[in-house]
């Protein structure tokens, strides 16, 4: 996620100081992806360091204000225009322990797909009731929880992929348990790795 960018999109529709950004920030996403306070000042001054925001003066309280500049609107409609590459995601953590799991003996990668599975569920139903109370108004906020709840259900399906595929591996090796021969480490791990969001 581009903080940066985020920032500067609530910034488009007016002045704002760190704590509204935050909150607007939560808002608008469904409080799915809660920000640092930390954070936000500390973009904000990178922000400012490279032209796209500048400061707008403080209230009462002292709260400084933030201003988006000519150079951050580009910024932003260049970052709208981009497509976001894979490349820019980060690591899929839970493919590579899985890959990891296979080549490893004794590792129980039956079990790991268990309580992942168990785990998705959880959220997949966490996210069904956020969104369920959302009012129709509330569409930015309703995006960002229906990709959530598409993330999960193709890990589910991903997981459930993975488990069919050690299971023939396992059969296919005489019942012995996959990642317990070489052979059958490098295979299990490649497959592991190539399946990510792709071989479903």
């Amino acid at each position: 996620m581009s903080v940066k960018h985020s920032l500067l999109a609530v910034l488009a529709d007016g002045d704002r100081y760190g704590y509204q950004l935050r909150a607007e920030f939560e808002e608008r996403t469904g409080a799915t992806w809660p920000l640092n306070i930390g954070q936000v000042y500390t973009t904000l001054s990178r922000l400012e360091r490279d032209g796209f925001v500048e400061p707008a003066g403080q209230d009462a309280q002292n709260h400084v204000f933030y201003r988006i500049t000519d150079a951050g609107r580009e910024e932003l409609r260049s970052w709208f225009a981009r497509p976001v590459t894979r490349a820019e995601r980060p690591r899929d953590e839970l493919a590579v322990k899985l890959a990891l799991a296979v080549t490893v003996r004794g590792i129980d990668v039956a079990g790991i797909v268990h309580a992942q599975r168990k785990h998705a569920l959880a959220a997949l139903q966490d996210y069904t009731r956020v969104k369920a109370r959302l009012g129709a108004e509330e569409l930015a906020a309703a995006l960002v929880v229906e990709s959530m709840i598409f993330q999960c259900e193709a890990e589910i399906r991903w997981l459930d992929h993975v488990e069919g595929r050690v299971l023939r591996q396992a059969r296919s090796q005489g019942g012995e348990s996959a990642g317990n021969q070489g052979a059958g480490r490098a295979q299990a791990a490649a497959t592991v790795g190539n399946s990510e969001g792709n071989q479903i």
